[in-house]
């Protein structure tokens, strides 16, 4: 009989593990940019966001007076897609009187698929635009899960 608990319990267990929400973070720091983007995922169907924040700085404030530091927040992530170890995520930030004429994209690209370990790697896109110029840079991009 305690045996056929053991199993059962396991088997609980298991299936909780498996239900388990998804935490990702990701970040990037090289000659252009530093940021980091963390997001949360409920494993249920839809994949519902529960929470989301991230933090960028531009290593030449000169590029963009209004990005050069932003905290982002739920509202600014506008595409997300999480599945089977893939991960993207898009940032879109014009909201706020300090961003003048600026906006500003950011997508994250990266996959984990087939990978044992928490951590995996990808590339990111930066847009910054600002009436009729643009500071564009792409780079790499570390991630992993929580």
């Amino acid at each position: 009989m305690w045996r056929g608990l053991m199993v059962l319990g396991m088997l609980l267990g298991a299936a909780g593990a498996a239900h388990a929400d998804v935490r990702y973070f990701c970040s990037a720091d090289d000659k252009d940019v530093r940021f980091t983007l963390e997001s949360a995922f409920e494993d249920g169907g839809g994949h519902k966001l529960i929470h989301f924040r991230g933090a960028l700085m531009l290593k030449d404030a000169s590029k963009s007076e209004n990005f050069s530091k932003r905290i982002f927040e739920s509202k600014d992530l506008t595409n997300r897609w999480s599945r089977d170890g893939d991960l993207r995520l898009e940032v879109f930030d014009t909201e706020g009187d300090d961003t003048g004429s600026e906006s500003l994209d950011l997508a994250v690209l990266a996959g984990g698929k087939g990978k044992s370990s928490p951590n995996f790697g990808g590339t990111y896109a930066l847009r910054i635009e600002s009436g009729a110029s643009f500071f564009v840079v792409e780079g790499k991009v570390i991630c992993g899960t929580k």
